[in-house]
């Protein structure tokens, strides 16, 4: 049985890996996707609490994979998660940057650049809001989603645990009044 959780945690973390363009925060939906809806390895609120952990631990931003992983199949399945996330998409970015470095006074190679840019803004786009959806949601969370994405949008350098943390205080501070 674990070793076709583990078999099946490769299958989907590998492929997902290759495709993290702009970082795991690219492939948010994806990970929703196959570990709720498809395996079952954890529930939607389960999912929102383990990316929300993942956002507000230090360390890398696809720590939401190994969560899942720790779900699905304890402390072996972490492991396997991570390295199935982590291993494909580096050797992939090696051999990339090998060729990028060898062809950067090319034409394409600035077209591409500007390519990549808008599908990376789109992925994150699309895993912002599949959180966002899978979220309670009320006014009070639905309002402070809002003035987070207006603080990002007017101080696009602003930290995030900083909004993270004034959202959590003004959530208590609503909760209370």
């Amino acid at each position: 049985m674990r070793d076709n959780v583990y078999l099946q945690l490769v299958a989907v973390f590998a492929p997902l890996s290759l495709l993290s363009i702009g970082g795991g925060q690219s492939i948010v939906a994806d990970i929703n996707m196959q570990a709720v809806t498809l395996h079952h390895w954890v529930t939607q609120t389960d999912f929102v609490e383990l990316f929300a952990l993942s956002r507000a631990a230090p360390g890398p931003g696809a720590l939401l994979t190994t969560l899942i992983g720790l779900r699905a199949a304890g402390v072996i399945g972490a492991i396997v998660a991570s390295v199935a996330l982590f291993v494909p998409s580096s050797i992939l970015a090696y051999a990339a940057t090998a060729a990028w470095t060898r062809h950067d006074r090319h034409p394409w190679h600035g077209v591409i650049e500007r390519g990549l840019a808008p599908v990376a803004t789109g992925l994150m786009l699309a895993s912002a809001l599949t959180v966002l959806r899978a979220s309670p949601s009320t006014w009070i969370s639905s309002g402070l989603a809002g003035i987070a994405l207006l603080v990002f949008l007017t101080k696009p350098r602003c930290h995030a645990l900083i909004v993270l943390f004034g959202a959590g205080l003004l959530n208590v501070v609503i909760g209370y009044w």
